[in-house]
């Protein structure tokens, strides 16, 4: 945006990267330092300990590693598994597509479960797969807990009740990059083995920082998994923990400031708190789509997401020229349909450090760009959809009561 001056902020809606809170800009403004000094291990330690309590764990551990959610990924597939062992993965959009191809890039057998881009994961397929693998050949169940593409959010309870029904003791995998510190994620009461999320969505910091948490059962198989890594490799963090030093090679010293600053407002307004805030921003937002006469790419109540919207266009307009006229026309970015749903959805993200008024000044936005490219939207109508609800459920702000 600084090469493309437009007047105010952009409105950024996009499901990540998200709004950076002034507090973490200005946490991160700083010089470098040297990560070796006792400043940054004890600050690393603190981290650690604190990043545990997003997942919601007591024995998980947490890797803070230099990288995206797709570098999270591989560290999370490479570290438990060894190749040529069988996975059992969900394709329900273009995440959950892109950790299917790295796992088959990986050397691993993946066991593809697909359904249309709109459902949630095919549990049904899980227990009939599991019933059947007596000789329990399935290594690891890899799942996306909140498919971006598609608004599609999955029931993780169900999965890990399911493995405990047939006594299965495949590693469950979990893609939390859209979830984590926005829906409510329970790492150790649904049996997580190893979980994982990225510092540009809901943590609301800029990209480059891949989170992730293992438990002990993923510690114990990553002693014994054969896939080739080195950068990823937990073995190495584990070592340095041991040390004191905690850093097998250099972080971003202003992201470790950065991450400080983001946990501290999560805490402060209270986990359960940011919680319902992205379950009230997500029933806004499809009020608002059902007063437009539009529907959700989600086909079902129980899979809707509260950290974005895939919103349906009819087949006259391109959604992408919804997003080209928001951000040439009103400063506003919204979300691509990708890849199946390419031009037909696009995507209004409500997570991360967000609040009611600046979702509805989104909402306003799209319903001047439905209007510019020939939709009969009414003026107002998903706004006071939204205002109506919003009126009605927001809660005073905590630390102002």
């Amino acid at each position: 945006m600084d090469y493309f001056y437009g007047p105010g902020r952009n409105h950024l809606f996009v499901p990540g990267p998200v709004n950076i809170p002034e507090p973490v800009i200005r946490a991160m403004n700083r010089n470098n330092e040297d990560y070796r000094s006792p400043a940054v291990p004890a600050m690393t330690k603190t981290l650690l300990e604190d990043v545990k309590k997003i997942f919601k764990t007591t024995s998980g551990i947490p890797f803070l590693i230099p990288t995206t959610g797709t570098g999270a990924w591989e560290s999370a597939l490479t570290n438990t598994l060894s190749p040529g062992d069988r996975t059992v993965s969900f394709l329900i959009g273009q995440f959950s597509l892109l950790w299917i191809d790295q796992q088959q890039r990986l050397g691993f057998n993946v066991d593809v479960v697909e359904s249309d881009w709109g459902q949630g994961a095919n549990l049904d397929i899980l227990a009939s797969k599991l019933a059947e693998d007596t000789a329990h050949t399935i290594k690891a169940v890899c799942i996306v807990h909140n498919e971006t593409a598609t608004g599609v959010t999955n029931n993780l309870a169900k999965v890990r009740k399911i493995l405990d029904d047939y006594s299965h003791p495949a590693l469950v995998l979990v893609d939390g990059v859209s979830s984590i510190c926005a829906l409510d994620f329970r790492m150790d009461e649904w049996g997580v083995d190893v979980a994982l999320t990225g510092s540009q969505k809901a943590l609301s910091l800029p990209t480059g920082m891949g989170i992730v948490c293992a438990s002990p059962k993923a510690i114990e198989a990553s002693k014994t998994a054969k896939s080739v890594r080195v950068f990823f490799d937990w073995k190495d963090y584990l070592k340095f923990y041991n040390l004191g030093t905690f850093w097998p090679y250099t972080p971003s010293i202003q992201l470790l400031y950065g991450l400080r600053a983001a946990l501290d407002l999560l805490f402060a307004e209270g986990l359960e708190n940011v919680f319902e805030r992205h379950a009230r921003l997500g029933k806004a937002t499809r009020l608002a789509v059902e007063a437009w006469g539009l529907k959700n790419c989600t086909q079902k109540e129980e899979w809707f997401s509260d950290t974005v919207t895939a919103v349906l266009v009819p087949p006259y307009i391109d959604s992408a020229e919804i997003v080209r006229r928001g951000w040439k026309r009103y400063n506003l970015s919204l979300g691509l349909g990708l890849n199946k749903v390419a031009g037909k959805v696009f995507r209004i993200g409500h997570l991360g450090n967000l609040n009611e008024l600046q979702l509805l000044g989104c909402l306003a936005g799209v319903e001047m760009i439905l209007k510019d490219v020939g939709y009969p939207v009414k003026l107002g109508s998903g706004v006071a959809a939204a205002c109506a609800y919003l009126q009605n459920n927001t809660p005073l702000i905590a630390s102002r009561v």
